[in-house]
Formats: structure tokens, C-alpha cells, sequence
């Protein structure tokens, strides 16, 4: 439960924050490019981060994620004072809350490995489904407050709080013991294997690609090339993160579906979904497609999270896991950008479906 509840005080953030962005751009009366600009601040800030949190938090995650999420909390307070002010100003505080986030997920994903190997229960697939009905309230709640008059920074304030209260949770898990033998700086050094690492981050990049995309891109595919109104376009971020939960409740439900069979299923599933969703004739199989390719991703990601903490105590290659597999978010917004320029948004979104290449190679060599 407190792992849970961590995870779903940062889905309520990034809720609250996309519901957010029109009015923060439009108080900092900025371009939509020079909003692009400021908002890469957060991965700027994240993957270092990472990396960094990974090698402190080892052996100590019970601390690290408490540290991190208080953190995290109060970055959110920096930037719902850098909101109403300037667009650098703004640009300096993602970039810290970005920093506190990267370290959130993986100090995250450390504890939840810990935890698993200290309680012998499977965690990472509740965990992880905390968060996307967390992104759905939060979302409109945040447009309704809106509507009431709230502005971008009470808003954030108002997060920061539940945030900060969720940074409590984790002194209620097992107190962690000390990591035995050398540091764990020293022991990233030496121990972390990088070659599994890196394919286990790839597959989970993947997938990571496949939902920024739907995330940032799914309600514009349906409005402009499939003439829906902006409620039922909007909803397709909705349709895909409800499916994300029920297809990680389902793997959590029936155990004997172990990582290959959901890689396997992820690619089948995942890019007969997002074929679909691009090439629709319509916005009903449109969100069909969205749902059909959630359900099927949703459950991989923490598989190979748990797979990776089962087998590495030390933590190292959960960590590296985190990191390498936030690429993926870095890399989406560019790669479908790109590729809709070139070729048009629909067979952008249809030629992720390439992706799912690696994990059924993956699920068929395990």
C-alpha cells in the first residue's frame, strides 16, 4: 500500500499538470515551440538524475524513496511559484522538478524490488497500475478547478500537498539492511551487467515509445484526422490509460503468466492496437485500437522490473533498467514528430507498431 500510494500522488501531478499546460501558456504568453523549449527541461533534469539516485538509494531504498518523494514535492512548490513569472524562470524549475521525478521513479522501482524480495509477494504490476487512474482524476478534477477560477499555481500547490503527505507512506515498509561487502558505488562499478541491462532497457523503451506516443499524441489523431469533437478525442489518452491498469491487474491475477508470454502478447497485441488506432476509419475504432494496444503493453514494463530485482538483490540493474528505459519517453515527441512531418501523422503512429518487433524477438529467444 505505501508503495501504491507514492505511485499514485505522482500519477495526480502529471494529471494535474497536463490538464495545465493551456493556461500556463497562456499566462507566460509564450509560443507553443517556445513552450516545447521549456518543457524539455524535465528530461534534461530526469536522466542524470537517475542515474545518480540509482547508485544512492541501493541498500537504502526505504530512505530514498521517502527523500524523493519529499523532493519531488517540493519541486512542484518552485514551480507553481515559476509560473507566474517568467518563461526561464519556469524553464529552471522543470528542470529541477524533472531531477526530482527521474529520481522518484527509480528509487521507486528500487523499493518495490526490495520489497518483493523481502515480502515474496509480486508488487510491480499493482504498483505501476496506480498510476494511470491516478492521471485520469486527477486530469479533469484539474479542468474543473479551472473552471472555478483556480489558476496554475494554487493548482500546483494543491498537488504539492498530496505529494508531500504521500512522502510519509514508505516508513511504514521493512526497514531495509545494510548492503554487505563494498559500497554501492563501488558495487555499481563491478557488478552492474550492463549487456542485460541494456536489452531489458531497450524492450521497456519500447514499449515506453509506443505509450508517450498515444499519451501526447492520440487526441490529435483522432480530432484532425478523423473529424471527432474535442470531448471524444479527449478521451483517448483516457481509453489507453484505463487499459494500461485492467492489463497489469490481469497479469497480476493470473501468475503463471510469466515474462515471456507477456512480451509475447505485448508485441502481438500491442502493434496489431496501434496499427489499428492509426489507420481507423473511425474515431469508435480508433479508441478500440488505443485500448486493445494498452491492455497489451501495460503489463511488460513492470515484468521485466520485477524479473530484474529477482535476480539482482544489489539493485544495480533495476536501476540501470529505470534509466535506459526513460529514453523511450525522451525520445517519443521526437520520433513521432519527425515522422509525421515526413510521412503524416496516422503512418507515424502505425509505424510504431515496428517496435513490437524486439519484444516478440525477445519473447521467442527467452
Amino acid at each position: 500500500m505505501p508503495l501504491i500510494l507514492v505511485c499514485a500522488a505522482w500519477g495526480v501531478f502529471w494529471g494535474s499538470w497536463a490538464a495545465l499546460l493551456p493556461a500556463i501558456k497562456e499566462q507566460l504568453a509564450i509560443s507553443t515551440a517556445d513552450l516545447g523549449l521549456v518543457l524539455s527541461g524535465v528530461p534534461v533534469g530526469a536522466i542524470p538524475a537517475m542515474a545518480l539516485a540509482g547508485r544512492l538509494a541501493r541498500g537504502r531504498e526505504r530512505a530514498g524513496l521517502t527523500t524523493a518523494t519529499a523532493l519531488f514535492g517540493l519541486s512542484i512548490l518552485a514551480v507553481a511559484g515559476a509560473v507566474g513569472g517568467s518563461s526561464y524562470l519556469l524553464a529552471g524549475a522543470l528542470l529541477v522538478l524533472g531531477a526530482a521525478s527521474g529520481a522518484l521513479d527509480v528509487t521507486l522501482n528500487l523499493a518495490t524490488g526490495r520489497a518483493e524480495r523481502q515480502s515474496g509477494r509480486r508488487l510491480f504490476q499493482p504498483v505501476y497500475a496506480a498510476f494511470p487512474p491516478a492521471v485520469i482524476v486527477a486530469a479533469p478534477a484539474t479542468g474543473l478547478a479551472r473552471e472555478l477560477g483556480a489558476g496554475p499555481g494554487p493548482a500546483l500547490a494543491a498537488v504539492a500537498v498530496v505529494v508531500l503527505g504521500a512522502a510519509f507512506a514508505p516508513f511504514s515498509l521493512l526497514q531495509e539492511p545494510h548492503p554487505p561487502g563494498p559500497s554501492a558505488g563501488t558495487a555499481s562499478r563491478t557488478t552492474t551487467p550492463w549487456r542485460r541491462a541494456a536489452l531489458l532497457g531497450a524492450l521497456a523503451a519500447c514499449v515506453l515509445i509506443i505509450e508517450n506516443a498515444v499519451e501526447q499524441w492520440s487526441a490529435l489523431h483522432l480530432e484532425q484526422h478523423l473529424g471527432a469533437t474535442a470531448l471524444l478525442s479527449g478521451s483517448a489518452p483516457a481509453v489507453y490509460m484505463a487499459a494500461l491498469t485492467v492489463g497489469r491487474l490481469l497479469a497480476q491475477a493470473w501468475p503463471r503468466l510469466g515474462t515471456r508470454a507477456l512480451l509475447a502478447v505485448a508485441g502481438l497485441g500491442g502493434g496489431a492496437g496501434i496499427i489499428l488506432a492509426a489507420l481507423a476509419t473511425s474515431p469508435a475504432w480508433a479508441l478500440a485500437g488505443f485500448a486493445l494496444s494498452g491492455l497489451a503493453l501495460g503489463p511488460p514494463v513492470p515484468a521485466l522490473l520485477s524479473r530484474a530485482a529477482a535476480d539482482d538483490p544489489g539493485g544495480s540493474l533495476v536501476a540501470a533498467i529505470s534509466t535506459i528505459s526513460y529514453a523511450g519517453f525522451v525520445a517519443s515527441p521526437l520520433l513521432v514528430g519527425a515522422l509525421s512531418a515526413a510521412v503524416g501523422l496516422p503512418v507515424a503512429l502505425a509505424s510504431l507498431a515496428l517496435l513490437a518487433v524486439p519484444l516478440l524477438v525477445a519473447a521467442a529467444r527467452r
